[in-house]
C-alpha cells in the first residue's frame, strides 16, 4: 500500500492508464482527465444501482493532494453512500499507483451526486433493492 496507511474506500471500479496526452508539458496529469475519469467510474456504478440511464448533477468539493505522472495508473473506488428517491451519493477515490511500483498514494476524493433518467430524460425513481 506504500505510505498510506489507510487502504482505499470503495469498490474497485475503473483502472486507466495515465499517458501522455493526458498530461502537461511537465508530465504532469491534467486533473480535468483525473476527475473525468472518476465521473465515468460513477456513472457505471450507479448506473448498475439505478438498473438504467444516469446523469451527473453535481460533485462536492474536491482538492488534489498529490500528482498523477506519466505511466502511473489511475485507480478509482466508488461507494455509494446514500439513496434518494431520485438520486444517489457516491463516494469517489482516486488513487494513483505509481509507474512500475506497488506504491498507492491518494490523488484527490470527492462526493458525486446522480440522478437517475427515464427514457424521456425526466428523473425517475431508483429501485428500492441495489
Amino acid at each position: 500500500m506504500g505510505e498510506n496507511r489507510i487502504p482505499p474506500c470503495g469498490e474497485l471500479t475503473l483502472r486507466t492508464l495515465a499517458m501522455p496526452g493526458d498530461a502537461n508539458a511537465a508530465g504532469d496529469i491534467f486533473g480535468g482527465w483525473v476527475m473525468a475519469q472518476m465521473d465515468l467510474a460513477c456513472g457505471i456504478r450507479a448506473a448498475e444501482r439505478a438498473k438504467g440511464r444516469v446523469v451527473t448533477a453535481a460533485v462536492k468539493e474536491m482538492s488534489f493532494a498529490k500528482p498523477m505522472k506519466i505511466g502511473d495508473t489511475l485507480c478509482i473506488y466508488t461507494e455509494i453512500t446514500r439513496v434518494g428517491r431520485t438520486s444517489m451519493v457516491l463516494k469517489v477515490e482516486a488513487w494513483a499507483q505509481r509507474y512500475l511500483s506497488d506504491l498507492m498514494e491518494k490523488v484527490t476524493d470527492a462526493d458525486f451526486i446522480m440522478v437517475a433518467l427515464d427514457k424521456d430524460g425526466r428523473p425517475s425513481p431508483v429501485p428500492a433493492n441495489g
